[in-house]
């Protein structure tokens, strides 16, 4: 493997691997949030609290790391407003910035777990039920902008990944049907 390529494109596939790792990362903690919220298991199930919240803080770490990265590309040059601040890069708009909000509301949304005590457990139920949306951002964002876009493996990857926890999610916000009325 030539040296000065992979030095060259070593901050682009460190944020690559780590964007594809908080994608996997988010899609596993919601699921695991989502099965606690329905309540699936019954009585004496697992506690997945713990698992919920290494998975939530591993993609918060990958999310990081995923932006911290791009800073050191050398075909992008991004300043760190490029990556904080929505609409300030004009490269692949409106993915970038929707990548940039998803990953702020990740981040934001996951530290609320610590302060639940002081904004009260109701607020933060309402404040944690935008973590899908942010999670739904994420994956917008990495097939819309996202280096492997448009590529079958990454796709496939996406689909294992995030359609389980997004059958949850659409059993948990879709209404059940009527049940008919016997007559």
């Amino acid at each position: 493997m030539n040296t000065a390529i992979t030095h060259d494109h070593l901050f682009w596939i460190t944020s690559r691997a780590a964007g594809t790792a908080a994608l996997l990362f988010s899609s596993a903690a919601v699921g695991f949030g989502l099965t606690m919220s329905l309540r699936l298991f019954k009585r004496r199930g697992p506690d997945l609290r713990v698992t919920h919240e290494a998975l939530s803080l591993a993609t918060m770490v990958a999310v990081v790391v995923h932006a911290a990265c791009l800073l050191g590309d050398t075909f992008l040059h991004p300043s760190v407003a490029d990556i904080a601040i929505p609409f300030a890069s004009s490269y692949r708009q409106p993915w970038m910035a929707i990548g940039i909000v998803a990953g702020w509301a990740m981040l934001i949304l996951g530290l609320t777990y610590y302060v639940r005590r002081h904004i009260g457990a109701q607020r933060w139920r309402r404040l944690h039920r935008f973590t899908s949306v942010a999670w739904i951002a994420g994956i917008a964002h990495a097939l819309g902008q996202g280096t492997d876009a448009g590529l079958t493996w990454f796709a496939v990857l996406v689909g294992i990944a995030a359609l389980p926890a997004a059958a949850l999610l659409a059993y948990r916000v879709v209404p059940a049907a009527p049940k008919a009325v016997a007559r």
